[in-house]
Order: C-alpha cells, then sequence, then structure tokens
C-alpha cells in the first residue's frame, strides 16, 4: 500500500522504480527498540520531486529522488512511516477498545494509578485532542485523531490519564508522560496536522 505525497508518480510501479535505484538500509524511528521492520531507502535518478513508501515483506520501502540530502531524506522516511501507519490503522476503535487502550496504558506507565471511568470517542471537540473531567473519571477523544497512527492516540489518551493524577501541565504533570518513550514524536506529528490545517494545501497520500 504506497503512500505518495504526490499525484505525479501515480503511473509508477514499483518494478520501473528498481530499475534505476541504489539501496540503503536506515535505522527506522518506530522500529528503535520495538522489533519493527527495518527500513530500506532507494534512491532514484528518473524520481524527480515525488516521494513514495510501501511494506516489502518485514521492510518498509521508501522511494525518494536521487538528488535528496541526507536531512530530507530522513525527514521524508519519519513523514511517510507515519503517513502508512495512518493508512493502516484507519479502522476506527471503539469505546471499548479504547477503554481497554487505556488500562494497558495505565498500568504500562503510570502503575495503574489511572482508572478513568468512562472512555469514548465524541464529534465536538474540534479545538482540542482530548479531555478529562477528574471528578467523574471521564476522558473523551476528538475524532479528529481517527486514522492517525497508534502511538499518536496513545499519547493523547496517556496525556488525559495523567489529568486523573494531576489536573495542570506543571512540572509533575510532564513528569508523568516522561516515561511514554514517543510523547515528543507524538506532540511534534500532532502540532504538524495544526500546522498543515492552516496551509491552503496538503498533498494528500496516494493509495493504490
Amino acid at each position: 500500500m504506497p503512500a505518495d505525497p504526490s499525484p505525479r508518480g501515480a503511473g509508477e510501479t514499483p518494478l520501473r522504480r528498481a530499475a534505476d535505484t541504489t539501496r540503503r538500509a536506515v535505522p527506522s524511528p518506530e522500529a528503535r527498540g520495538s522489533g519493527t521492520s527495518a527500513v530500506e531507502v532507494r534512491r532514484s535518478s528518473r524520481r524527480r520531486r515525488t516521494v513514495s513508501a510501501y511494506r516489502e515483506g518485514d521492510r518498509t520501502v521508501v522511494l525518494i529522488p536521487a538528488r535528496m540530502s541526507e536531512a530530507e531524506e530522513q525527514r521524508w522516511v519519519t513523514v511517510m512511516l507515519d503517513r502508512l501507519a495512518a493508512q493502516e490503522s484507519k479502522r476506527m476503535l471503539g469505546d471499548s477498545e479504547l477503554a481497554e487502550r487505556a488500562e494497558r496504558l495505565s498500568g504500562q506507565f503510570l502503575d495503574g494509578r489511572a482508572r478513568p471511568a468512562t472512555v469514548r470517542w465524541v464529534t465536538n471537540q474540534n479545538t482540542r485532542w482530548g479531555s478529562c473531567t477528574p471528578a467523574e473519571g471521564s476522558i473523551r477523544l476528538s475524532h479528529r485523531l481517527q486514522g492517525m497512527p497508534e502511538y499518536v492516540i496513545d499519547y493523547v489518551l496517556l496525556h488525559e490519564l495523567a489529568h486523573l493524577l494531576v489536573p495542570g501541565h506543571g512540572p509533575q504533570f510532564w513528569q508523568l508522560l516522561e516515561a511514554y518513550p514517543r510523547t515528543e514524536r507524538a506532540r511534534g506529528y500532532l502540532e504538524g496536522v495544526v500546522a498543515a490545517d492552516r496551509l491552503p494545501q496538503l498533498p494528500a497520500a496516494r493509495t493504490e
């Protein structure tokens, strides 16, 4: 299932891309310490502007133009891994599944101390990703998170779980979230979504 930020690559196939590529294995941001599949970057002199990615067995293949710099390569690998993950998690989690994830996250990162009474999706939160009412033990997640990578949803869930223990956003609150290894990456992803919403046009991922 390729993901391509530009429609210009729509007529290409993996076989044509491989005809003049150089290949290199790179560390995957999502694989560190998790046993997740490796990433292989393939540079093509025929590819001018498009960047694509797809799963190939136990690897993720990212296709980039040959002239792209190392810094651009690293940035696009992260972007395309996120887009693939979002495409692969399109199935909507139900409220009961959210509650199960919240229980697992509380046990894994908060010693099981955060015990929400309810965890559910809502459609009336367009300016925040999640909310919590400690007095009621209720957690609500914005429907806009549906389809985002699972680590992003987990971060927002954990964020609201931490509010059951610490109401504000002081040092004690952020100390609780330090245990979650993808806090900074998830926050960066959400900040990118907010920034992209302000742009006149956002290139969409292509699915074939």
